[in-house]
Order: C-alpha cells, then sequence, then structure tokens
C-alpha cells in the first residue's frame, strides 16, 4: 500500500501536465530583453513561413489565403496553449497528400468539417493522456512516410514546376506519371526557367549566405522578374485573384450526420498524422534546447489549433520541424516568438496582399520542390538498410505504401511490422534455463571460478529449478513454456525463479497457470520465487494462488521449505 501510495503521489497533476509553456516561461520572469530576442525570431520564422504557407495551400488544393489563414490562426493557438516552448504551428507539406485527398472527395467544406473534427479529436486525445502512446511509432515506419509524402509532393509539383497544361492531372502517382508525359508538349520555358532560378537561389543562399531567408529572396525576385519581363507564367493573381487583406469572419462549417459520417476517415487521418508530426516535432526540439515539453497539453493545444483555423476558413494545422528548428536557431526563448511569428504573417496580409498576386505558381513550386527533398531524410534511410533486414522491410513498406497505396494504411502496416520485429527481437531476449546445483569443475582459476555449492540443492536431486530471464509475454510464452513442461512425476518439486522477469503479460500468467495445474496433477509441489510485487499481483489475478503454487522470496528459501517437506514425509514413512 505504501508502495502504491508513493506512485500515486509521484504522479503529475492535472495541472502541471497541461499548463501552457506560455504560463510557464512568464512565471521564470519575462521582461524586454526576452521580448526582444523573441520579437527577431518571430520575425525570421515569419519570413519563412510565409511562402511556404501559401505554396503547401496550393498543393493543397486550397487557395493562399487559406494557408496564411492556417498559419495565423492556427500558429498563434499552438503556441498560446501548447506544451512545448519552441513549437511553431501552421500548415505542413506532410499534410499535402491527405487534404488533397479530401478536397478532390469531398469538396472544401468536407476539409474543413475534417479539419474542425481532428480538432475535437486531438483534443480529447490530449485530455486522455495518449500523447506518450502515439510518441511509440517505430522510426523506420516515420522516416518511411516522410519520404514517401516528399516523393507525392514533387509529384504533384511537376505540372507548376514546368508550366504544363493538363486538363485533368490524376492523383494517384501511377496514373499522374502517364498523364505528365503525354502533356510534355505543353512546356513552357519561361516557368522551368522561374522554377529552376528560384531552387538555384535557394540552395545558394543556403550555402553561401545560410542566415538569409532564401525562399522568401527566391519568391520575391521571381516575382519581381514576372512582373517586369512580363513572364507569360500563371501568378497567384491570374489563378486565385490575389489573396484578401484581412481575416474573414469566423463561423462553424456545416454540421450534419451524413457529412460528419463522410469525412470521418479524413478527419482521423489528420488526427492520427498530426499528432505524429507535432510531438515529433517537440521531440526534434527538445534534443536541440534540452527542454522537455509536456506532450499531452501539446495535443490539446493542436486540437484547438485545428479547430480555430476551421472556423476561419483554413486547415490542417499541426507543429513543423522546420519552423520550429528556425525559430530555436534564431533564439527564439519562448512562445511569445510564436505567437509573434502569427502577428506578422497577419501584418503581411494587412498591408502587402496586392503584392502577392505577382508571384508566380512556378516559384512556389520551386519551393516545393526544395522543402520536399529535404523532407527525405537520407542519413537515417542509410543507416536503417544496414540494420539489417527487419528495419529495411519496415521502412520500404511503409515507403512504397505511402506513394502507391494510402498513408493511413502505410502507416498503420509499417506500425503492424514494427511491432512484429519488435516482439521477435524480445521473444529471444527471454530465456529459462536449469539452475544448476553446482559447478562440476574441480579446478578453478580466473577464467572460469567454481561456482558456489549449495547444500540444499545438492540433497534434493529431485527438485527442479529454473531460472527465467527477460520479459514473459506472449511472444516468448510458446518457446518458454516448452522447457517448462518436461516435468514428470518423479520429481518432488518445481521452482520456477522470477527474479530476473521485468515484465509478466497474461499470456504468460496463462501458461504458468497451465504449468501449476499440470504439476498439481502429477503430485509436483510448484514454487514461484523472486516475483516483485506487480508480477505477483498478475499471477494471484489468473488464480496462482496458494495451495495451487506457493511462493517465496528466494530459491534458497524455497528449498528449505521443501527439503523441511521432504524429511517430514521420511519420518512418517
Amino acid at each position: 500500500m505504501t508502495d502504491q501510495t508513493t506512485r500515486q503521489s509521484d504522479a503529475p497533476s492535472f495541472a502541471e501536465l497541461f499548463t501552457p509553456k506560455l504560463v510557464t516561461v512568464l512565471r521564470e520572469g519575462y521582461g524586454l530583453a526576452q521580448l526582444r530576442t523573441d520579437a527577431v525570431a518571430g520575425l525570421t520564422v515569419a519570413i519563412v513561413a510565409l511562402p511556404l504557407s501559401m505554396a503547401i495551400a496550393i498543393a493543397s488544393g486550397a487557395t493562399p489565403a487559406q494557408g496564411l489563414y492556417t498559419a495565423i490562426v492556427g500558429g498563434f493557438l499552438v503556441s498560446l496553449l501548447g506544451g512545448s516552448r519552441f513549437q511553431i504551428g501552421g500548415p505542413a507539406g506532410a499534410f499535402i497528400v491527405l487534404v488533397a485527398a479530401t478536397v478532390a472527395q469531398h469538396g472544401m467544406e468536407g476539409l474543413i468539417l475534417a479539419t474542425f473534427l481532428s480538432g475535437v479529436m486531438l483534443t480529447v486525445v490530449g485530455f486522455l493522456r495518449l500523447g506518450t502512446f502515439i510518441k511509440f511509432i517505430p522510426f523506420p515506419v516515420t522516416v518511411g512516410f516522410t519520404a514517401g509524402i516528399a516523393v507525392i509532393i514533387f509529384a504533384s509539383q511537376v505540372k507548376e514546376l514546368l508550366g504544363l497544361t493538363l486538363e485533368h492531372e490524376p492523383g494517384a502517382l501511377l496514373e499522374k506519371i502517364p498523364t505528365l508525359w503525354a502533356a510534355r508538349g505543353s512546356l513552357t520555358p519561361e516557368a522551368l526557367a522561374v522554377s529552376l532560378a528560384t531552387v538555384a537561389i535557394i540552395l545558394g543562399l543556403r550555402r553561401w549566405r545560410p542566415h538569409w531567408p532564401g525562399m522568401l529572396i527566391g519568391v520575391g525576385l521571381a516575382a519581381a522578374a514576372t512582373g517586369v519581363l512580363n513572364l507569360p507564367v500563371q501568378t497567384i493573381g491570374t489563378k486565385f485573384g490575389g489573396i484578401p487583406s484581412s481575416l474573414p469572419s469566423p463561423h462553424l462549417p456545416p454540421l450534419s450526420t451524413a457529412a460528419i459520417l463522410a469525412v470521418l476517415p479524413a478527419a482521423v487521418s489528420f488526427t492520427l498524422l498530426g499528432a505524429i508530426e507535432s510531438l515529433l516535432s517537440a521531440v526534434v526540439a527538445d534534443g536541440m534546447t534540452g527542454r522537455r515539453h509536456r506532450s499531452n497539453c501539446e495535443l490539446v493545444a493542436q486540437g484547438a489549433a485545428n479547430i480555430g483555423s476551421s472556423l476561419f476558413g483554413g486547415f490542417c494545422v499541426t507543429g513543423t520541424i522546420a519552423r520550429t528548428a528556425t525559430n530555436i536557431r534564431a533564439g527564439g526563448h519562448g512562445p511569445v516568438a510564436g505567437l509573434l511569428h502569427a502577428f506578422f504573417i497577419l501584418l503581411f496580409m494587412l498591408v502587402a496582399a496586392p503584392l502577392a498576386s505577382y508571384i508566380p505558381l512556378a516559384a512556389l513550386a520551386g519551393v516545393l520542390a526544395v522543402v520536399a527533398w529535404n523532407m527525405i531524410e537520407k542519413p537515417a534511410i542509410a543507416i536503417l538498410v544496414r540494420s539489417g533486414w527487419g528495419e529495411a522491410t519496415v521502412l520500404g513498406a511503409t515507403f512504397f505504401l505511402t506513394i502507391f497505396r494510402d498513408l493511413t494504411e502505410a502507416i498503420v502496416v509499417g506500425l503492424a511490422l514494427g511491432s512484429v520485429l519488435f516482439i521477435h527481437r524480445m521473444s529471444q531476449t527471454t530465456e529459462v534455463a536449469a539452475d544448476s546445483a553446482f559447478v562440476g569443475q574441480d579446478e578453478a582459476d580466473m577464467a572460469n571460478p567454481r561456482g558456489e555449492y549449495h547444500e540444499e540443492r545438492a540433497a534434493n536431486p529431485d527438485v527442479v529449478i529454473y531460472r527465467i530471464t527477460g520479459a514473459l509475454f506472449f511472444g516468448a510464452t510458446a518457446s518458454i513454456g516448452s522447457v517448462l513442461d518436461r516435468i514428470h512425476d518423479t520429481h518432488k518439486a518445481l521452482i520456477v525463479d522470477f527474479s530476473a522477469v521485468p515484465f509478466l503479460d497474461s499470456t504468460g500468467a496463462n501458461m504458468i497457470e497451465g504449468l501449476a495445474h499440470k504439476a498439481q496433477k502429477q503430485g509436483v509441489a510448484l514454487w514461484l520465487t523472486g516475483a516483485t510485487r506487480d508480477i505477483q499481483r498478475v499471477l494471484v489475478t489468473h488464480g496462482l494462488k496458494r495451495p495451487l503454487v506457493q511462493y517465496a522470496a528466494t530459491v534458497d528459501a524455497s528449498l528449505t521449505h521443501v527439503r523441511g517437506g521432504t524429511q517430514s514425509d521420511q519420518e512418517t514413512n
């Protein structure tokens, strides 16, 4: 009871779990110096997020204005309520595939409703404290689906990169490739030149002037060249009519049972991917800063951000690794930098919205091409391929299913394969061995020291002792059970030592219960030794109580009882 009370008192309170990091930072003391560093970091992140938000929105089948709404409202709420000091929220490239598919299937109203429902789900998941479990996605799965998404993003931008004319562009990659090839004759040299120049500027500045905002400079120069030279390429103005200079009035998406059921699968996909992306980004931020985020608080904030984004006509919000890392490198002190990043993007809409009309779509496609290339974690892929067939299989399955099937299916299958691989490896680490009475080496030396002589064990040759090492769970019970079943009615007692067992599940307990009944039928006493309180509780719950089994703290203690019982039997006879 004392241990249980101690564990309960050590558990964090509700306030400790869900207090936003903004409150924590303000409590620590926040002055003009911190505000100055956060303002610089917020402006830096806004400069990166501005072209990226519009590019992601266009690639997703939404308008550039919706990308800005998402960055402003969603980014503000993530920083206001989030459990990470440095997290920057907004539209993410990982969602392009899902968002585009939702728009194609359910229209813009369906996308907004799915975003709203996803926000509700994320909030519930956070309050149920499930954030810890979401972080258990295997590394090969995250690398695989991220690389798959990058390939799909690049494929979706080929049309704009080359300035192709298409009546209809298929969503599936296998259908898209022949369609793009058939339209190769409509290539626009000016669009290709703009996209290549944008990519060259971004990569060149990243190498020679890494602190300069390469994406914004590349898009800005492309827009200036398009306007001055009157290039025959599509721009935000020619396709979307520009962007508004203010936020729209908030309103709820149309709610009906039929509409909710129709977009529910998309909402679940948004929730799963949003939780993974945001917590992964928070973990990266922790690694860069040495801080610790509150995962469940972060999920609640992501839920609120998605709800808020949908109310203003935006779409999916999540934590973004690139913008979060930019915030840290720019010297961001806390969540105020994220709040200011949203304010600066809003300021751009209020002041410079007409200038966005000149931005060529080929330039934004160039931005996304760079983003797609950066999303592919080349060193991680090389490491996983060299790590063995298991990791390579999980990586490859997730990657190819993402490209050719569906992102949700890829994550589920990848997680299943990763779990099977983990179970297989854990089962190999669990073993059972007979505990010999003493080592039969006459000559002992430093390399082969003589084992301790146990008089009780040597005096009871009919006592069988087995020591289990490792977790006794469903993946290991078959091999362990086959060894333990080798008992005969000639044995007086069977001792199973649990002192090296850190975990026992119901399957393992059920196997021990079957062993106990078999031993009882054969007249063999079963002793369980060294079990921790938690393991003993599981065993008792499965019916392993006296007189079916006996418990002892150590093997020696059980041997003392067995020897005493054997002597009593002999005296009685």
